[in-house]
């Protein structure tokens, strides 16, 4: 289920829902003083799922390994 942002027209507030596209829509018609906005926040954020980009210092590391390791499977479980 996606994450949508909503505005408060009678306060100006704007927050966070986590809802099925037909939730959205009734909550929509259930709350006339709410409407929904744009949001700014990537489509996928890297933070929020836990995964980093390793930095090229320590690709480099792992492609040093798996050239001197003879059978070494680096290749096929890093991104290198």
């Amino acid at each position: 289920m996606p994450l949508y942002d909503f505005k408060d027209t009678n306060t100006n507030e704007v927050f966070e829902k986590f809802m099925s596209i037909a939730d959205k829509e009734k909550y929509l018609q259930d709350n006339p003083h709410i409407r929904s906005v744009l949001s700014t926040n990537p489509l996928i954020d890297p933070t929020r799922l836990g995964v980093k980009k390793h930095d090229n210092g320590f690709k480099e590391v792992l492609q040093k390994i798996h050239a001197r390791t003879p059978g070494s499977q680096l290749n096929k479980t890093s991104n290198i």
